[in-house]
């Protein structure tokens, strides 16, 4: 018997429409029966790709005892955390304040008024003689609503006054310490043996590396570009990266970047791709434009949708058992590629009888010192076994369309287009700024979630940031005046709709829906910060169109984000290449053509890695719409039937020379 998810869109609720626990979505229907029945919310937030949240799903939520008991005592609420970020940050602050980590599948039980007096991640169903099982929380739980609920109310209270509170920080002063100190940061946590911050579980964390890369080249911070290079290189031999058909699983198990959490994400692969594509820019190694482009076409091929969106991510489980889909052994290999090449290829994969992942085989490159990372003549053998393996069983796919995500892989298609020069991934980007422009939004509202036709809840901040960051990279791309103005109405939506008056934002827009608070984030995770991406939005448009308010709302927001994470800056990273523009001297280009083409000229200046310039071509049909976001470029024009070029640097500018 189906509960009241089987109405969702959400391809995670679905997943528990026909549990036994009668599940509720999100909303007041279910808050307004826990206040009828007198019951306290028991909410479990994960999303569809989550291999714990599968296992937790089938320990439990499958299971009539559990169902019965929350069923009797709880009125139970699923949320995908995807659709809902600010649910999941609101009560992951919780989680980690109460129990100094978090994760997901995210347990909260909390009062019909939303104030939680528990919460935990993954619980297994039974207890042990270390551990209480989740049984046995829920009846504690209810034992205590009925007899002592005084004590959990207060409890509820002093929780929700505790991860609401926001005191004051005296706003700090952006200088080149504050990167020199993150650089040190993260130097101190680095892996020199295999690359990497910290120890297992080890996250890519792209935007890292595109901070210490940038650093290294304005600062001349050798070290900073040897540890970007050090996380490149060892992520790719690593069985995190797919060698079979390309992308990044979420993150590594281990050290050594074996054995992954197989689960992909559009996030991480948009992310790594374009940072591999900015060390390509950097560096002119093959390999890093190989692994850009696999990351790229894995993403093209196998998460976009018929409407032109990407999808969220593919699942880290198959056919039950997490990995499976990934896993070789040696006969699986014969059998796709013949006895000879099998033997080669197993030889470099490190495909063994014994396998190294439960009896299997991850394919990894960690050992084999024969070949200087990008193995030659192994793209036909690798393509036969992506079949195979394609063939063999399905990976289950979460169709959800966010903005957000899609504003990211917008980002890495459009560096993509530049960098490589390559027409196919422009086309790419061209067709899904179209398609963001045409689907995600209604009544002119930009929306957070697009699935099977429905578009769905308010966009909040990291939607309006992402999705600015992806059309100031497409305009680098292609040059259309129209993606610097709706950029920059994105970012004057955002200091309209999120200001917290202090210079930074909220997550959630001030008519988005009331939770117990509103929330704020400041420093980056596995994604960065609404904050951290909106910061580089207000620089990036700063230095394109010279709009002063844009500068005043970057070093606003640099200076909140800089006093908060002033012990730890290395926490802010996406922020810290904001801070770079305005510590170093920044240059801005601008080319007058006297037709529509890209002068050659402007296309070696583009290839070049130079972060701290941006470029801006007027032409005659970009004109008129280019002088509405760049006034300056009104009297620049071209000279004698040439291409004049106007540099701009430190705040001063020179006459166009015409070449």
């Amino acid at each position: 018997m189906s509960n009241s998810l089987i109405n969702e869109k959400s391809p995670y609720l679905l997943e528990h429409a026909e549990n036994p626990v009668n599940w509720y979505p999100w909303g007041e229907e279910a808050f307004e029966k826990a206040r009828r029945e007198d019951k306290p919310i028991f909410l479990s937030i994960g999303y569809s790709t989550c291999h714990w949240c599968h296992v937790m799903a089938e320990e439990s939520f499958e299971d009539e005892a559990v169902a019965a008991i929350l069923n009797d005592s709880y009125i139970s609420i699923k949320v995908d955390r995807e659709e809902r970020p600010d649910i999941d940050s609101v009560y992951m602050s919780v989680c980690t304040a109460l129990t100094g980590s978090g994760g997901w599948p995210l347990t909260v039980v909390m009062t019909p008024e939303q104030k939680p007096f528990f919460a935990a991640t993954y619980i297994p169903r039974e207890s042990t003689r270390s551990r209480i099982g989740l049984k046995g929380v829920l009846g504690v739980l209810a034992e205590k609503w009925e007899n002592d609920r005084a004590a959990l109310l207060k409890s509820g209270e002093d929780i929700t006054r505790l991860v609401s509170s926001s005191p004051d920080v005296p706003a700090a002063f952006v200088d080149e310490e504050i990167l020199r100190s993150a650089a040190g940061q993260l130097a101190a946590a680095y892996d020199k043996e295999y690359g990497g911050f910290g120890k297992a579980p080890k996250f890519p964390t792209p935007h890292n590396l595109i901070f210490l890369m940038r650093y290294a080249a304005l600062s001349g911070d050798r070290h900073s570009r040897e540890m970007a290079d050090g996380c490149l290189k060892g992520m790719y031999k690593g069985g995190i990266y797919d060698h079979i058909g390309g992308g990044f699983a979420r993150y590594s198990t281990d050290r050594e970047w074996l054995a992954p959490h197989f689960e992909k994400t559009l996030y991480d692969n948009a992310l790594l791709a374009y940072a591999y594509t900015e060390a390509f820019q950097s560096g002119r190694m093959g390999l890093y434009r190989s692994v850009a482009e696999n990351t790229l076409d894995y993403c093209m091929r196998e998460l976009l949708s018929p409407e032109g969106g990407y999808y969220c991510a593919q699942d880290a489980d198959s056919e039950g058992k997490e990995g499976a889909y990934y896993l070789l052994t040696q006969s699986d290999v014969a059998e796709a590629l013949g006895d000879k090449d099998a033997k080669h290829f197993c030889e470099c994969y490190d495909i063994t009888p014994e396998g190294n992942f439960q009896g299997r085989s991850i394919p990894n490159l960690i050992l084999n010192q024969r070949w200087n990372l990008l193995p030659e003549g192994y793209d036909d053998l690798r393509e036969k076994l992506r079949i195979y393996r394609a063939s063999r069983m399905e990976l289950k796919c979460d169709i959800k369309i966010l903005t957000s995500w899609n504003g990211l892989m917008l980002m890495a298609l459009s560096k993509a287009a530049n960098v490589f020069a390559d027409r196919r991934y422009l086309a790419a980007a061209q067709s899904l700024a179209g398609f963001m422009e045409e689907r995600l939004f209604e009544n002119g509202e930009l929306k957070g979630r697009l699935c099977q036709g429905e578009l769905k809840f308010d966009a909040q901040l990291d939607d309006y940031a992402f999705y600015a960051l992806g059309l100031l990279e497409l305009y680098a791309a292609d040059f259309q005046p129209q993606r610097l103005i709706m950029a920059r109405e994105l970012a004057e939506s955002i200091v309209s709709h999120f200001a917290d008056g202090k210079g930074s934002y909220y997550r959630t827009g001030e008519k988005g829906e009331k939770l117990i608070f509103r929330p704020r984030e400041i420093f980056d995770s596995a994604l960065p910060s609404g904050n951290s991406a909106a910061a580089v939005v207000f620089d990036l448009l700063f230095r394109y169109t010279g709009d002063i308010r844009m500068r005043e709302y970057r070093d606003g927001l640099l200076s909140v984000i800089c006093a908060h994470c002033e012990k730890y800056p290395a926490g802010s990273p996406l922020a810290l290449c904001a801070v770079l523009s305005a510590v170093y001297p920044t240059r801005e280009l601008l080319c007058a053509s006297p037709d529509e083409t890209v002068p050659e000229l402007l296309s070696a200046v583009t290839a070049r890695y130079s972060p701290e310039l941006t470029v801006i071509l007027k032409s005659p049909r970009r004109a008129e719409s280019l002088a509405r976001i760049v006034p300056f470029s009104r009297d620049a024009q071209s000279r004698d039937g040439k291409a004049a070029f106007y540099v701009c640097e430190n705040g001063a500018c020179r006459e166009g020379l015409s070449l």
